[in-house]
């Protein structure tokens, strides 16, 4: 398993060892050892989660504000952009984002820990994304900041995607009190 630090500090990309041949894969989604560097201490995933989603469908950008998630996140059906986003106020690289192609076929991983918005935008006709989280959803307590602010400037790869009217009222990240 390979760990690749990213511009952004905690969101790492995993690229975990693949066995196959002619008759299929295997591979490691989640041992506990194994991960446990990506963790903060005593904390641990609560949650899984699977979400399915068309061409050009975007989700995003969410993070919890009362029971703020980190999150492991794969693609296990097509091929995805997912973004993370620093919104820790304070920090060195607030504002900032990253990107990575998830796919079915490279089995990447991306973690994005607690402090950060996430989205994805699906690049296949269908997306299976599954994901663990280190703290269960908390329906008040979630926020977002808007997947097309100027400032972010995030390279979302297809144009017009399909995003959900609550998703469109998001504020921009400068709009957050």
């Amino acid at each position: 398993m390979n760990f690749e630090d990213t511009d952004l500090p905690g969101v790492v990309l995993v690229t975990p060892r693949v066995h196959g041949d002619a008759r299929g894969f295997f591979l490691e989604t989640w041992r506990e050892d194994a991960y446990a560097p990506l963790l903060a201490p005593g904390e641990h995933f609560v949650q899984d989660n699977h979400s399915r989603s068309s061409r050009g469908v975007l989700r995003g950008l969410h993070f919890q504000l009362r029971k703020p998630q980190g999150k492991l996140l794969r693609c296990v059906r097509g091929e995805i952009f997912d973004v993370a986003v620093d919104v820790r106020p304070g920090s060195d690289t607030f504002g900032h984002w990253v990107g990575a192609r998830l796919s079915e076929d490279n089995h990447r991983q991306l973690f994005v820990p607690r402090g950060f918005a996430h989205g994805f935008q699906v690049l296949s006709e269908i997306a299976d994304v599954e994901y663990k989280c280190t703290n269960t959803y908390d329906p008040d307590g979630e926020s977002g900041i808007r997947w097309d602010d100027p400032d972010l400037a995030i390279d979302w790869p297809l144009d017009d995607p399909l995003v959900s009217e609550k998703d469109r009222r998001l504020p921009r990240l400068a709009d957050r009190s």
